[in-house]
């Protein structure tokens, strides 16, 4: 019932497909635009439910509009909803509602019945992520593949998600809609950040299409000497950090800050070790997601979801340690790189 994955195998037929994960995105994002627009207490119900109808109709439509009216029409569709997302969130357009919550008796009740089994659902989630993607990933009956050959881990973790859900409908004696409703708040909660780490990635690839790299090579050349060893490290290090609080994500940073700086000065240059000079300049990169809100998923949406009055708390508890392995990485990485 399984088969190694070959050339024939990306493009099978599988249950769990990239496409129906969109698919099962969209239909989730739709629900909430539904229930923001029947709050009859929200401050903002249309501007809101506007916000979440223009991101989720790409997940929903995004296969059908193409088919429709063309590649080129849905991309320049896809672009007008991203510009009026972001001028949705920057004039603060995007605000929570009113939500049919327990009391404050019935949470502490039913976290007492619970207990520690509450943890489980989210331990689940890693776990059958990891074991599917390892032992699972090649499942099939007559060429129909279970997860995406395409997208393993992505199809393993969707899965997860959902093992993991109806572990916690067994332990809360809860309802699918129940789960869909709370979802609603706690999207709300985190708000425009919770889609942060997308646009991000999409502007990391706008930046390599267009040669940013080589930009920023042809700006160090006019300010730092390519015979200063130390001062392109201090440069290549602090700009990953920098540019990864621009960015929200070092993976974004990396190839831009690398092509730029690490690639032509160090590597050819100066004869660096390429693999202990990647490995800390992206270390250095994750210094800089402590201090940036861009970095939402990782000190935005924590504060949201542990309702902090300062959303900003996480980020400024980091700051101190981030500078501090900054500082380190610099040294570190002048130290071992070189072989002279």
């Amino acid at each position: 019932m399984s088969a190694p994955v070959n050339e024939n195998t990306v493009n099978s037929t599988a249950i769990i497909s990239i496409e129906n994960i969109y698919l099962l995105i969209g239909f989730v994002v739709m629900f909430l635009v539904v229930k923001t627009l029947q709050d009859k207490q929200h401050p903002q119900k249309y501007t809101t439910a506007l916000f979440w109808f223009l991101f989720g109709n790409v997940f929903l439509f995004g296969d059908l509009s193409i088919k429709l009216i063309g590649e080129s029409l849905t991309y320049q569709w896809v672009g007008f909803s991203v510009i009026a997302i972001a001028l949705l969130a920057g004039f603060g357009k995007v605000s929570m509602g009113s939500y049919h919550q327990p009391s404050a008796e019935q949470l502490e009740s039913d976290a007492k019945r619970i207990g520690n089994k509450l943890f489980v659902p989210a331990v689940l989630i890693p776990v059958v992520t990891v074991v599917c993607t390892l032992l699972l990933s090649n499942l099939n009956i007559a060429e129909v593949y279970l997860f995406d050959q395409k997208h393993v881990t992505l199809a393993s973790l969707t899965l997860a998600c959902g093992v993991a859900l109806i572990v916690a409908w067994r332990f809360t004696s809860g309802s699918p809609f129940q789960a869909l409703s709370e979802s609603r708040r706690l999207v709300d909660s985190i708000g425009w950040a919770a889609i942060l780490p997308q646009m991000l990635a999409m502007l990391g690839g706008v930046f390599i299409v267009a040669n940013t790299g080589t930009a920023i090579q042809d700006l160090v050349k006019l300010f730092i000497s390519p015979d200063n060893r130390f001062m392109l490290v201090v440069l290549y290090c602090v700009g990953m950090a920098l540019f990864t609080m621009i960015m929200g994500n070092a993976f974004a940073a990396f190839p831009v800050m690398t092509a730029g700086v690490a690639l032509p000065f160090l590597i050819e240059g100066h004869g660096a070790a390429a693999a202990p000079l990647v490995a800390i300049g992206m270390y250095s990169g994750y210094c800089g997601t402590l201090m940036t809100p861009m970095a939402a998923n990782f000190n935005i949406v924590p504060a949201a979801l542990l309702d902090l009055k300062d959303k900003y708390q996480v980020i400024k508890v980091q700051i101190p340690t981030a500078i501090a392995l900054l500082i380190i990485n610099i040294f570190l990485m002048y130290g071992v790189i070189f072989n002279d």
